[in-house]
């Protein structure tokens, strides 16, 4: 046992009297085991950690699209493993936050939910139904009029706004998608991304024009992400057939310093001390997977989110963030979880530079996910074996199904099933030509943890789905305490406003 550990034992009252003489009772083969002496140390550290009662000046949420609980276990063991380790007993950036919750997700319409619900709840506490972004559960998903305007919710980044401070949207997908949307826009559906989705006559309002015409406080200071289709004109490449909001956004700057930029190089040339507001299009449609990107072009998610920061910061008031890892979720939906994986450790990244570049005095950082996914991790296979490889006894025996044939560790309850492609962009999902595989493989030649994989599937469908068991909350900073047991996923916007005062109140 540790010296500092020795000391408070020693300084207990006699409610610590039991423990002290249990403790004194274990044999020193128990007391110097490695295992017995970590565990020793990770409570003393929770035990030592006080709840943080300020009010949070800054408030930056992180949100792995699709991030479930086992994404997080093979992710974090890919990453060890990638790091020369056996892997699972690494711990991803935010797996040590101070305080955790269960979290859970369904739709006020579907026991499974998609993002457009999910991120409704968290962003204006009100669960509603899926595909709906940011209106109460009586809204009709796709239906315009009076139940749009009567069923608008306001979302934290409104109030952060509203209350004087910075605001920020990053996210590796189009920046109108149904996650990013949902912070400041309202939609009764989440594929009206730009004027082209909208039915004839809508009197509604595509996303991609709230977000350019988003009047509240002083405007959303950063936006950065893919989904530059949506703003841009025909005539500019783009989808619109109104006019080009990135022009009108530049043209409407007044006196402000305004930067548009669409790849890395750009980004890297802002005068970030100068500017006042900053919009990011790096892509036509979502940005690339981790795996894939082109460090020349596209920013990673950390690289945007320390430009973010340096933006946000100059505000005195703070600010409100929001930072989406988006392609894990289409990572899982292709059936390829090397992507998967791996735009999580990005994410993870992410959040390491927000630590780094925050104080945990004034900024609370939340890090969670929407929805989960039916991605498992199954079979024995012994300590240390590649996560993505087939499984492998402890014995070091290649385990084999009843007919023989070898599988791997991770795969997935429905999708495309099994597929072995070249390295590169993923072609797979979205895709109306992509063949469904059916049945099992044999993978006994077939490289299983390379990124052209598709691990196999028991249900064939065109795409692989959420799931609808709890995904987790990880928190740190002002008010991170207040998250703890089991919750339902609204409760993760009264956290933030009950943190940082927004002032979202009932009473």
């Amino acid at each position: 046992m540790n010296l500092k550990l020795r000391s408070l034992v020693a300084a207990c009252s006699l409610a610590c009297a039991s423990t002290s003489a249990f403790a004194g009772a274990l044999p020193e083969s128990q007391l110097d085991n490695d295992w017995y002496q970590l565990g020793e140390q990770l409570v003393e550290q929770k035990t030592l950690q006080s709840r943080n009662t300020n009010t949070a000046k800054n408030v930056i949420l992180f949100v792995g699209d699709g991030m479930g609980i086992s994404t997080l276990t093979a992710a974090r063991i890919l990453e060890g493993q990638l790091n020369g380790d056996t892997g699972e007993e690494h711990f991803l950036s935010f797996e040590k936050f101070p305080h955790t919750a269960l979290v859970k997700t369904y739709n006020t319409d579907q026991q499974t939910p998609d993002s457009a619900g999910t991120m409704t709840a968290m962003m204006t506490g009100v669960k509603n139904r899926a595909g709906v972004i940011s209106l109460g559960p009586m809204a009709v998903r796709g239906e315009c009029g009076e139940d749009v305007e009567g069923n608008k919710l306001t979302s934290a980044l409104t109030l952060a706004e509203r209350k004087g401070k910075a605001t920020g949207i990053i996210s590796t997908a189009r920046i109108t998608h149904a996650t990013p949307a949902a912070t400041y826009s309202t939609s009764p559906d989440r594929n009206w991304e730009d004027d082209t989705k909208l039915p004839e006559d809508s009197t509604c309002t595509d996303i991609a024009s709230q977000l350019i015409n988003y009047s509240e406080g002083n405007g959303i200071e950063v936006a950065m992400g893919g989904g530059r289709r949506h703003f841009q004109s025909i005539e500019n490449g783009g989808r619109r057939k109104d006019s080009d909001l990135t022009e009108q956004w530049l043209n409407d700057a007044g006196n402000e310093t305004r930067s548009f930029v669409t790849n890395k190089t750009e980004l890297e040339n802002v005068d970030l001390a100068n500017t006042d507001k900053l919009l990011g299009l790096f892509t036509s449609s979502h940005m690339s997977y981790e795996a894939d990107r082109d460090d020349a072009e596209e920013p990673s998610l950390a690289e945007m989110t320390e430009t973010a920061l340096e933006v946000l910061k100059k505000d005195e008031d703070g600010f409100f963030l929001m930072v989406e890892g988006g392609r894990i979720d289409h990572g899982h939906h292709a059936g390829n979880a090397y992507r998967a994986l791996t735009d999580a450790h990005a994410f993870a990244k992410a959040v390491q530079t927000a630590l780094d570049n925050t104080s945990r005095e004034d900024t609370l950082i939340i890090v969670t996910a929407d929805h989960s996914h039916v991605f498992t991790i199954a079979g024995y296979p012994k300590r240390g074996n590649p996560i993505l490889g087939k499984v492998v006894n402890v014995d070091d025996t290649e385990a084999t199904d009843l007919d023989g044939l070898p599988y791997t560790t991770v795969g997935y309850m429905n999708g495309l099933g099994f597929a072995d492609l070249a390295t590169g962009g993923d072609t797979r999902y979205n895709t109306d030509e992509t063949p469904i595989a059916t049945g099992r493989v044999d993978l006994t030649n077939i490289n299983t943890e390379g990124q052209g994989f598709h691990q196999e599937a028991l249900v064939p469908l065109g795409s692989e789905t959420h799931a609808g068991e709890d995904i987790s909350v990880h928190a740190i900073g002002p008010g991170s305490h207040l998250f703890g047991g089991v919750i339902e996923q609204n409760e993760v916007f009264h956290v933030i406003n009950e943190a940082a005062e927004l002032g979202g109140k009932s009473y």
